[in-house]
């Protein structure tokens, strides 16, 4: 699945069940941003994909999970945007994440050498716990998380019918976030300087 491409990719997978989602509204802009800075960029909305519950070994992924893997897998940057359900990410989300098992036998495996960028939106103040589960899940499937994110409380009220931030302070939080994820996935998708010792320290000063 993973193939070079001239321009650099930045996937964004988010959004929720409902047909007006703050957190779906909240990765269009965190794009927005990932495309100023060059990059090609993709949206996966998660009620599209409409994915059934994953169950290991069930034979023939589905298209549309197949479909996920195989922007995952092609992009280089990733941008995430779970609703904030009961103190974490809802289940529609986490089961597209789980459905990234399908990568498991790429090489190099999973998330491996690829940026995420984290947004959260919930109803109160607590959109970190949603956050630091999903940073959890990168660390696991061996991707990077990007310094900057972003909890978007009281979502509800935090777009306009278009979609768009009422603050202007929350757009420049969305847009940098994703101009974070281009510059550091290109920096990751650099060749390595053919010079680079990678030998351990002990090794380089025995």
């Amino acid at each position: 699945m993973r193939g070079e491409r001239e321009t650099l990719s930045t996937v964004g997978i988010g959004g929720s069940l409902r047909s007006r989602s703050g957190s779906l509204a909240a990765l269009r802009v965190a794009l927005d941003g990932a495309a100023e800075s060059g990059a090609g960029t993709e949206l996966i909305d998660v009620r599209e994909l409409d994915l059934p519950a994953f169950a290991p070994g069930r034979g023939e992924p589905p298209e549309a999970a197949a479909r996920l893997a195989r922007a995952v897998s092609d992009a280089q940057g990733l941008i995430w945007s779970s609703p904030l359900y009961h103190g974490t990410v809802s289940g529609s989300f986490k089961n597209a994440l789980d459905w990234l098992e399908l990568l498991s036998d790429e090489e190099p495996a999973y998330l491996t050498d690829k940026t995420v960028g984290l947004i959260s939106a919930g109803g109160g103040s607590q959109g970190l716990q949603a956050i630091n589960t999903m940073e959890f899940v990168v660390r696991a499937l061996r991707g990077w998380t990007v310094p900057l994110v972003v909890p978007v409380a009281q979502a509800w009220r935090a777009f306009d019918l278009d979609g768009r931030p009422r603050s202007e302070e929350l757009e420049l939080q969305l847009r940098m976030l994703g101009r974070e994820v281009a510059a550091a996935a290109l920096k990751l998708s650099a060749p390595s300087p053919r010079n680079l010792d990678t030998r351990p320290v002990r090794e380089r000063t025995a």
